[in-house]
């Protein structure tokens, strides 16, 4: 069983940072990828950047290329969404994601929101 522990959500203005962490933790725990999705009101959850944990390579959705950035402390099995430039559209819940295998399904954290004002 894995265990994730988000933090970092809050109010920002446009254009402004915030830093979102997501602990892992359980019993024999090894990740093979961690990532952030999110969930705007009355939207469905989509796919925000994610790391292959054991190569570092990281991968984003167009709409958040150039502003966020995935990071990992390998020590802590925590990765971290730096979010740089945030706009109102960038308002949801945000997820962090767990996967322990190439082909099992996601593990999800309890989720943090995150809200831009214009």
């Amino acid at each position: 069983q894995v265990q994730l522990v988000e933090s970092g959500g809050g109010l920002v203005q446009a254009g402004g940072s915030l830093r979102l962490s997501c602990a892992a933790s359980g019993r024999t725990f090894n990740a093979y990828t961690m990532g952030w999705f999110r969930q705007a009101p009355g939207k469905e959850r989509e796919f925000v950047a994610t790391m292959h944990w054991s190569s570092g390579n990281t991968y984003y959705a167009d709409s958040v290329k150039g502003r966020f950035t995935i990071s990992r402390d390998n020590a802590k099995n925590t990765a971290y969404l730096q979010m740089n430039s945030l706009k109102p559209e960038d308002t949801a819940v945000y997820y962090c994601a767990v996967k322990t295998t190439a082909t099992g399904s996601n593990y999800w954290g309890q989720g943090t929101q995150v809200t831009v004002s214009s």
